[in-house]
């Protein structure tokens, strides 16, 4: 185990994944600190969900708007019950079919689930990571994890724990070093809170994976098909879900979506790259296999990350098509990181 040398005020401790250090690193999600750790799909940032004064750091150590709810992680299934007071079959159906995994239920809480942590909200939104390092410091914390993404707000996701290092050395108490995460977009966020399903944020179970598994229709939130992106205004609604209001996964660069017929795609992020190369502007491309959507879905926020360390001005992304579950939930990220600038080439 190493410590991180840094200019900040607070002293960010590098665990490996050992039991003894995943010990050490439980005690500080116990005494109220703050750990970065790797999940199947994105680093998340943790915090004693139960602990208010805890989950209030995580929103100053992200600079994350306080009405933004978190994902609390838990390391047995049959943890729920700590958060909820109720399950029912449609639930049970869920956990038994995609539990552990990148699946996220929002459901009522228990009174004892801080506000903070649902960001103001009656619900509360769980899951079960499916990862042997998250499952065991949570297990050892022996305390539901709220976890958001480990990046500084509106940045990339991390899919690295280097990714995480950058953005929050000196700002937490500890990051857990593991692998690479293995699908690399977030959690497909459901609400079973009401008497319809609705994904909030879509993921790589998609609506037809759902449907199969509990035999109901599911809806898409409304805001999921909004292509001009949400109001940030404080008197806007409280969103139920990460990522459905705020600016997210942004790169530092400009960037633009092309979306249209691939080779007529191609064609065109060729001619702009070009034409602004020639402008003395430096040109970073995005551009998947039209079917590639597994690939798609690890790869993009690594890119994002790359592009930015090496100073692009400008990226040019071919969008993937919508019509696939899991190409939805990459273009959901695409649209947002573009900030909704989107070309359609004829």
């Amino acid at each position: 185990m190493t410590n991180i040398e840094t200019k900040e005020t607070k002293e960010t401790r590098i665990f490996g994944t050992s039991q003894e250090e995943l010990a050490e690193a439980a005690s500080i999600l116990r005494e109220g600190g703050l750990v970065a750790f790797p999940t199947e799909t994105v680093y998340g940032l943790g915090a004693d969900a139960l602990n208010p004064s805890a989950v209030a750091k995580v929103y100053a150590a992200k600079g994350r708007p306080s009405d933004n709810p978190m994902i609390v992680h838990i390391a047995r299934a049959s943890d729920i019950g700590q958060l909820t007071p109720r399950l029912d079959p449609r639930m049970i159906k869920l956990i038994e079919n995609f539990w552990p995994g990148p699946l996220t239920l929002v459901v009522a809480k228990k009174d004892n689930v801080p506000m903070v942590t649902t960001g103001g909200l009656d619900t509360v939104a769980v899951r079960m990571p499916d990862d042997p390092v998250a499952l065991e410091l949570i297990r050892q914390a022996d305390v539901p994890v709220a976890a958001p993404s480990a990046n500084l707000s509106g940045k990339p996701s991390p899919t690295k724990a280097d990714h995480v290092i950058q953005d929050l050395s000196g700002k937490i108490d500890g990051i857990v070093r593991g692998g690479d995460c293995r699908v690399g977009i977030e959690s497909t966020v459901l609400d079973i809170s009401g008497k319809t399903p609705v994904i909030l944020r879509p993921g790589i179970i998609t609506a037809e994976n759902i449907e199969s598994a509990i035999g109901e229709k599911v809806e898409l939130d409304p805001a999921l098909k909004n292509r001009e992106g949400l109001s940030e205004d404080s008197d806007s609604p409280a969103p139920k879900a990460p990522g459905m209001k705020y600016k997210h996964y942004a790169p530092q660069a400009r960037m633009m979506v092309l979306e249209g017929q691939q080779d007529k795609v191609r064609a065109e992020i060729q001619r702009l790259k070009a034409l602004n190369e020639s402008l003395g502007n430096k040109v970073g491309v995005i551009l998947f296999e039209e079917q590639a959507f597994i690939e798609a879905a690890h790869n993009f926020f690594a890119e994002l990350r790359e592009l930015d360390q090496q100073g692009v001005d400008l990226i040019l992304a071919g969008a993937l098509s919508d019509k696939d579950g899991l190409g939805f939930a990459v273009m959901n990220r695409m649209m947002k990181s573009a900030g909704y600038n989107i070309v359609t080439v004829k």
